[in-house]
């Protein structure tokens, strides 16, 4: 018989590993050159139409990164894919939700441009930000399931004592 914990801690797994699958295909799409060259395109394009008193936070992330752009998308597409990996492997999973809840939210704030501009036509908020919401939700029901299922981190933490602390929410 499975207890609830286990049955809780499976579902999650799932969650999990599903999430992992679509942050895999969206990395998949950062590695090829069509993002890469619209890269600054797509940051340029959050800041049309937003309130005046955000204009100098658009322009501070288009002047940071056009000092660069191909790095930065190549940097954009090197992070989702750990973050695909850690969700797919269970490897690092508290410092994954939370640095990737993080990016997300870096993400809405910048080439999302917070979901907006938001007019009377509006119709949704982004993506990114509910990407942040699902991390912080996995880290609270992996630490309420308190064990993970199909998870790198359970070797590693057999093996290195202070994986804990990187692993475990």
């Amino acid at each position: 018989m499975v207890s609830k914990q286990n049955s809780l801690s499976r579902h999650i797994a799932i969650l999990r590993i599903a999430f992992g699958l679509m942050w895999s295909i969206d990395a998949i799409f950062k590695w090829t050159s069509s993002f890469r060259d619209s890269f600054m395109n797509q940051v340029k394009s959050a800041a049309i139409g937003q309130p005046g008193w955000l204009h100098p936070w658009f322009h501070l992330w288009t002047t940071f990164l056009g000092y660069n752009p191909h790095l930065f998308a190549t940097l954009t597409a090197i992070v989702e894919s750990l973050i695909a990996l850690a969700l797919l492997f269970g490897f690092a999973r508290r410092t994954a939700y939370i640095g990737a809840a993080l990016f997300s939210i870096l993400i809405w704030t910048t080439a999302e441009g917070f979901g907006g501009p938001y007019t009377a036509s509006s119709t949704d908020i982004g993506t990114a930000i509910i990407y942040a919401v699902v991390f912080f939700a996995l880290y609270g029901l992996d630490r309420l399931s308190g064990s993970a299922w199909w998870a790198l981190d359970n070797y590693m933490s057999k093996k290195i004592s202070w994986w804990t602390n990187i692993a475990n929410p």
